[in-house]
């Protein structure tokens, strides 16, 4: 999948992410639950950061899911219905088309420092994934690579991987898999625990990660 020319690995964008956090007034809280209750978490968490008497949610787009059972998306439906939807009205992400023989989607996750996430659909699937490290960043990988193995419930609907860019540079990203025909509320969804799950793996994973290479680069 095509990245920008200046990619920025995961730590930058968890700076950002926590600075925008912290403009907003809200504060961290650390919490203690079984692994099966990730996912429930994340959506208390997303309620608990909105106003009280705000009883809106961007979320909550069901008109939005305008795909019927079985129905393929494509790059361009998926693009016009991601712009017509509540992520983008409120400011909450920018979608942007990545043209060539492969297009794809640039999706800038505003509530998570601008993280950029790339979408693609092809062959029945849609693949949604994030730039975390360059892989000569990372101290003690073979420790490293088993760590993400025994950890990887931490990160519900994502998986950790190693990909190759056409320069040949080896990158660790994140992503996250849906049907082609999955409903847009769905996808928003996926968009949103991935963008969570980049900021709490660059947390898990901080101290594996060389700060001084990432700063040179």
């Amino acid at each position: 999948m095509k990245k920008t020319k200046e990619a920025k690995g995961s730590a930058f964008y968890q700076q950002q992410y926590r600075k925008r956090l912290r403009e907003q007034g809200l504060i961290k809280k650390e919490v203690w639950i079984l692994p099966e209750n990730a996912t429930q978490l994340l959506e208390i968490e997303k309620q608990f950061r909105l106003p009280i008497d705000n009883s809106t949610c961007f979320n909550n787009i069901q008109e939005s899911n305008k795909m019927k059972k079985n129905e393929v998306w494509s790059i361009t439906n998926l693009y016009q219905a991601l712009r017509d939807s509540e992520l983008s009205k409120q400011g909450f992400a920018t979608i942007d088309v990545i043209d060539g023989v492969d297009a794809c989607l640039h999706i800038t996750m505003h509530e998570y420092g601008d993280l950029p996430l790339f979408l693609s659909a092809s062959n029945q699937q849609i693949i949604i994934e994030a730039l975390l490290w360059p892989v000569d960043i990372v101290k003690h990988t073979n420790q490293f690579n088993e760590e993400i193995l025994c950890t990887r419930k931490l990160f519900p609907l994502s998986t950790i991987a190693i990909e190759k860019t056409g320069d040949g540079a080896l990158n660790y990203i994140m992503y996250g898999a849906l049907s082609a025909s999955s409903l847009l509320s769905d996808i928003i969804y996926e968009l949103e625990t991935l963008s969570d799950n980049v900021i709490k793996a660059t947390e898990a994973y901080e101290h594996y990660i060389n700060i001084n290479n990432i700063e040179s680069k």
